[in-house]
C-alpha cells in the first residue's frame, strides 16, 4: 500500500509555475491526496484541482473567521456536495496569528462543526496557541461528527492524549523532523498507530531532508519515514496503518 498525504494545499500560488508536474510527482509516489481549503476562493481551487487520486476538503480558516457569513455557510453547502470533496475544513482557533477577532474565530469554528455534522461529514482542525478553547469546542461537537483530524499537531502529549479521549486521529507533519521539535516527537510517541496520521501541509514545513525548500505532496514518504523510526514500526507497516487510518477518516474505504 502506497503512502498518502492527508492534507496539502496544491492550489496556493506556490505551485502555479509547475503544478501540475507536481500532482504527476505526487500521484507517482502516492495513493492519494487531499487539497484543503481555507476560505471559499481557497475551496473552490481545491474541488477544481479533484481527480481520481485527488480529493477535497473545503472550509473556512480562523485566518478568514471574519468574513464567514450565511452566505459563505450556503456556498459551502454547495462545494460540500461536490464530486471529491471528503471533509469540511481547515477550521478552528488561531491565537498565534489573530488575523480575525478571537470571538468571530469561535463562532466561525462552531457553525462550521455544526454544518459537518448536519451533512455528516468529518473535519480538518487547525490549532494554534488555542489548546484550551479548541478542546472546549470540540468536546461539545464531537460526538456529532464522523470523524476528525487535528491538522499540523502542534501541541503538548497532554493535548493530544485529550483530543486522542475525544476520538481524534493525530497528524503530523513535516516540522516533527525538526531538530528542535521534542515536543511533537513526544506527542507522536503517544499517538498509538490506529490514531495517527501523516501530511505535508505543502507548500509549507518542508520535512528536515528537504529544509529551506518547497514542501509538495510526495515529501510525505519522508515524515512517515521519520515517525516510522521514531516509534519502532516498519516503515511498510506505518504507511499501510495511516493509509488505512486516511481512507477511514475521510469516508474512502
Amino acid at each position: 500500500m502506497k503512502a498518502v498525504d492527508t492534507h496539502c494545499h496544491l492550489q496556493m500560488p506556490q505551485f502555479d509555475e509547475d503544478r501540475e508536474e507536481v500532482i504527476a510527482r505526487a500521484l507517482d509516489a502516492l495513493q492519494w491526496l487531499v487539497v484543503i481549503g481555507d476560505g471559499i476562493d481557497g475551496s473552490q481551487a481545491a474541488c477544481a484541482l479533484c481527480r481520481p487520486g485527488i480529493h477535497a476538503s473545503v472550509g473556512f480558516h480562523p485566518y478568514r473567521a471574519t468574513s464567514f457569513d450565511e452566505k459563505a455557510r450556503e456556498k459551502l453547502i454547495e462545494l460540500a456536495s461536490q464530486p471529491g470533496v471528503v471533509a469540511l475544513g481547515e477550521m478552528g482557533l488561531d491565537y498565534y496569528n489573530e488575523f480575525s477577532p478571537r470571538a468571530d474565530q469561535r463562532r466561525c469554528f462552531e457553525e462550521q462543526l455544526t454544518l459537518a455534522a448536519e451533512l455528516a461529514m468529518p473535519v480538518v482542525i487547525h490549532c494554534r496557541d488555542a489548546d484550551e478553547d479548541t478542546g472546549a469546542v470540540l468536546r461539545d461537537h464531537l460526538p456529532r461528527l464522523p470523524g476528525c483530524i487535528m491538522h499540523c499537531f502542534g501541541g503538548s502529549p497532554d493535548f493530544a492524549e485529550y483530543c486522542l479521549s475525544l476520538g481524534c486521529y493525530i497528524s503530523f507533519a513535516g516540522n516533527v523532523t525538526f531538530p528542535k521539535a521534542e515536543k511533537l516527537r513526544d506527542a507522536a510517541r503517544i499517538t498509538p498507530p490506529e490514531r495517527l496520521l501523516a501530511e505535508t501541509d505543502a507548500p509549507y514545513l518542508a520535512p528536515q531532508s528537504y529544509r529551506g525548500k518547497r514542501c509538495e505532496p510526495a515529501h510525505v514518504i519522508s515524515t512517515l519515514a521519520f515517525l516510522a523510526e521514531l516509534k519502532d514500526i516498519p516503515a511498510e507497516e506505518l504507511i499501510a496503518r495511516t493509509s488505512r487510518n486516511a481512507a477511514e477518516v475521510y469516508g474512502l474505504s
